[in-house]
């Protein structure tokens, strides 16, 4: 502890002149320039932690979106693409479906489910807790709807799947992805979501 507390003092000037620089080139709308020195404060505040770190991410996350740097930017200015624009063509959807999580998946929550004669979609958002965090979705993660037997993973959006990765660069950011597996039986009421030997089980969402 003692060796941190000397390398955070140490390093506490090269952060301090990063958020200046960064601020001055923010104010000079240089929006790569002001990202670059935000995301250099960035790394140091993750190991020595000289200031809110949530409202560091989100001042890095407004810069890529300032520099029309969505695309290339962190999976988060991402999201918009697990929205569908119309959900008309599903026969329901539910906002924040009640679930039962047998096991702790930190930081991972069901945010809609939406159902429809050709598939069954299911919206999902994590929040990274700490640096560099990647995430992938095994290939045989499965649902099982209680009027019927296993549904085999489609495709994904917005995520990749296992041995790629998807990585979350900073803390807080929030990465919205989707799940896309065979239509459940129209009288389909709940199911289980599980990602076998993790802790992405969840039972019993209520999808009408």
């Amino acid at each position: 502890m003692e060796i941190q507390a000397r390398q955070k003092v140490e390093f506490e000037q090269s952060f301090q002149d990063a958020m200046t620089e960064a601020k001055f080139f923010e104010s000079e709308e240089n929006w790569e320039e002001a990202l670059e020195k935000y995301e250099e404060a960035a790394k140091l505040n993750c190991k020595y932690g000289y200031t809110d770190q949530r409202t560091l991410t989100r001042k890095i996350n407004s810069l890529y979106v300032k520099g029309g740097r969505e695309e290339d930017g962190p999976s988060i200015l991402n999201n918009n693409k697990t929205i569908l624009a119309d959900y008309s063509a599903y026969r329901y959807t539910r906002e924040n479906p009640v679930f039962v999580n047998k096991k702790q998946a930190t930081g991972v929550k069901i945010v809609r489910v939406s159902c429809s004669d050709r598939e069954t979609r299911v919206e999902m958002e994590y929040e990274a807790g700490s640096s560099n965090v990647s995430l992938y979705i095994g290939g045989a993660t499965y649902i099982k709807g209680d009027k019927g037997g296993k549904l085999g993973l489609a495709s994904v959006d917005n995520i990749t799947m296992y041995p790629a990765r998807t990585y979350i660069p900073w803390p807080y950011q929030k990465l919205r992805f989707a799940l896309i597996f065979p239509a459940l039986p129209s009288d389909a009421r709940e199911f289980d979501l599980i990602e076998p030997s993790s802790t992405w089980q969840f039972k019993d969402i209520k999808c009408r």
